[in-house]
C-alpha cells in the first residue's frame, strides 16, 4: 500500500532522532509530483540544517494508480495515515476519469474521514507587483480565511430522482450543526486574538438562506468570551466586492464549506495567482493535512512549468502546526524576498523558469536564512 521513504528522515513526537515525525505523502496527480519534489527539497533542507527527522511513508493513490488498478483510496489506508503526524498533498484531479471522483474519495476522504474540521488559508501579497488591483501594497492584503470543512453541500446528502429523463431532480442538503459552528468560531475567534489586529468577519448569506441563523447565533454567543476581538458580519457577495474595493479591511474571515472554497480562489488571485495559494486542513492536536489549492493542471503537467511556491509555502504552515514557527519563517521570508527581488517574477506557470529552478532559488535562499 505504502512505500516508506530513506533519506529525509521524521513519527509522533518532537523530530528528535528519538522520535522523529512521521509524514504521509500522496503527490497525487498532474503538476503535484512536480510541486512536490520542491518541496520535499524545502524539508528535507530544514531537516538537515536544524537537525529534524521526518520519516516519509509515499501512498500512490491518483490518477494513474486507479486506471492501473480501479481503487480510489482504501479504507486500511486512512487507518495508516491516522498513526502519521501530518499528511501532505500535491494534487488530485485528472480530465481522464469522471469528475470528482477522485477527489471525493481522496481529498473528501481525508477530510471526512480525519475530522479536519479548519481549512486555514492564508492570503498575503509579498510584492505589489503580483497584485492585479490598482494601487494596492502589501500592507493591504494580509488575510488569514478559517473555511469550514466538513459540513455545508459537501458532506455528499442528497441524490437523483428519475435520472437521465426529461423530468430529473437533484437534490444536495446542505448540513450545518450548532457542534460544527463552536468549534469552527472557537478556533476563528482565537486566531484573530492572536493577531495585531483582532478582527473577525463572518461570511455567509444569512439573509437567504435561513440555516445561517445558526451561525449567527454562535458567533455572537461565543463572541462574548472574546471581547478584545472586533467583529463584523457580510454577506457573501458583498465580501466578493470588497475582497477587490477594499481588500485591507480584512483580517481573519471565518465563512462556510463553499463559500470558502469561492472566497479563497479569490483572495489568490489578488495575491499573486494560484501559484502562491497554501493551505492547511486541520484538527488542532491531530493529525492534518496540508496541500497547495491550485489544483493538478493537467494542461502542464509534466512540462516542469508548474510555480512550487503554493506547495512550498504548505511545508511553511506544516512546520508552524509541528511547532517550528521559525523554519516556516524562513520559508516565507525566501518565498517573499525571491518575489521582491524579482528573482521569482511571479508564481505563474511559463513566468521564465522552470519548475526546478523556483525550487533552487527557494532552497538557496531558505539556506541563508537557517
Amino acid at each position: 500500500m505504502s512505500t516508506a521513504a530513506t533519506g529525509i528522515a521524521m513519527a509522533r513526537g518532537d523530530g528528535s532522532a528519538e522520535r522523529p515525525y512521521r509524514l504521509a505523502v500522496i503527490a497525487g496527480d498532474g503538476v503535484g509530483p512536480e510541486v512536490m519534489a520542491q518541496a520535499l527539497r524545502i524539508l528535507e533542507l530544514v531537516a538537515e540544517k536544524r537537525g529534524l527527522r521526518f520519516a516519509l511513508t509515499r501512498y500512490p493513490f491518483g490518477s494513474e494508480h486507479y486506471l492501473r488498478t480501479n481503487e480510489t483510496f482504501p479504507p486500511e489506508a486512512l487507518e495508516e495515515i491516522r498513526g502519521h503526524d501530518a499528511v501532505l498533498l500535491g494534487a488530485i484531479g485528472d480530465p481522464r476519469i469522471e469528475t470528482g471522483l477522485l477527489e471525493r474519495a481522496i481529498i473528501a476522504g481525508l477530510r471526512f474521514g480525519l475530522d479536519l474540521y479548519i481549512n486555514l488559508r492564508p492570503v498575503k501579497l509579498y510584492a505589489e507587483h503580483l497584485c492585479p488591483l490598482k494601487g494596492i501594497t502589501p500592507a493591504d492584503i494580509d488575510m488569514m480565511v478559517v473555511r469550514e470543512n466538513t459540513e455545508d453541500l459537501y458532506t455528499g446528502m442528497g441524490g437523483h430522482f428519475k435520472r437521465g429523463t426529461p423530468d430529473e431532480v437533484a437534490l444536495q442538503e446542505m448540513i450545518l450543526t450548532r457542534k460544527g459552528a463552536d468549534r469552527l468560531f472557537r478556533y476563528a475567534y482565537e486566531l484573530a486574538r492572536s493577531r495585531e489586529r483582532k478582527k473577525l468577519t463572518l461570511v455567509d448569506k444569512a439573509n437567504a438562506v435561513r440555516a445561517f441563523d445558526l451561525w449567527r447565533r454562535a458567533f455572537a454567543e461565543i463572541g462574548a468570551e472574546y471581547p478584545d476581538v472586533s467583529t463584523n458580519c457580510q454577506y457573501v457577495d458583498a465580501a466578493c466586492m470588497n475582497f477587490v474595493r477594499d481588500p485591507g479591511s480584512y483580517d481573519v474571515i471565518v465563512t462556510s464549506n463553499v463559500f470558502g472554497d469561492i472566497v479563497t480562489d479569490l483572495g489568490a488571485m489578488i495575491a499573486g495567482g494560484m501559484g502562491l495559494a497554501a493551505s492547511g486542513n486541520l484538527h488542532p492536536g491531530q493529525v492534518s493535512l496540508f496541500e497547495p489549492i491550485h489544483g493538478s493542471a493537467p494542461d502542464i503537467a509534466g512540462k516542469n512549468q508548474a510555480c512550487p511556491l503554493a506547495a512550498i509555502l504548505s511545508i511553511q504552515m506544516l512546520l508552524d502546526y509541528l511547532g517550528h514557527p521559525g523554519e516556516g519563517r524562513a520559508i516565507e521570508a525566501a518565498v517573499e524576498g525571491a518575489l521582491v527581488e524579482l528573482e521569482i517574477p511571479s508564481a505563474q506557470a511559463g513566468n521564465g523558469l522552470s519548475t526546478q529552478e523556483m525550487g533552487k532559488i527557494v532552497a538557496r535562499r531558505v539556506a541563508a536564512l537557517l
